[in-house]
């Protein structure tokens, strides 16, 4: 069965950077349009990046020029560097997997907390 399982969370200062990482297993990686995507306390969940299969990439405007989403098709990963963090990118950020045919998956998420 698919699988996602994200990694790098914790926590950071503001101004500082994290790396999370999103491993996929169970499916035909290359196909699927990866995201990342957050939930703040008491908000609704928000895309932050995406990137589909033939590598276009979208961002939140609240992100850009901050974050990096990129994928790795043969280590079946993507990642989102995240730089000059902020407070409020404060969220429980998790991976999305989506294909218009085989359907769309999630990952159990990573908590992010921004703080000094």
């Amino acid at each position: 069965q698919v699988q996602l399982v994200e990694s790098g969370g914790g926590l950071v200062q503001p101004g500082g950077s994290l790396r999370l990482s999103c491993a996929a297993s169970g499916m035909i990686f290359s196909i699927y349009t990866m995201g990342w995507y957050r939930q703040a306390a008491g908000k609704q969940r928000e895309l932050v990046a995406s990137i589909n299969s033939g590598g276009g990439i979208n961002y939140a405007d609240s992100v850009k020029g901050r974050f990096t989403i990129s994928r790795d098709n043969g280590k079946n990963t993507v990642s989102l560097q995240m730089n000059s963090l902020k407070p409020e990118d404060t969220a429980v950020y998790y991976c999305k997997a989506y294909n218009i045919l085989r359907g769309t998956y999630w990952g159990q998420g990573t908590q992010v907390t921004v703080s000094s």
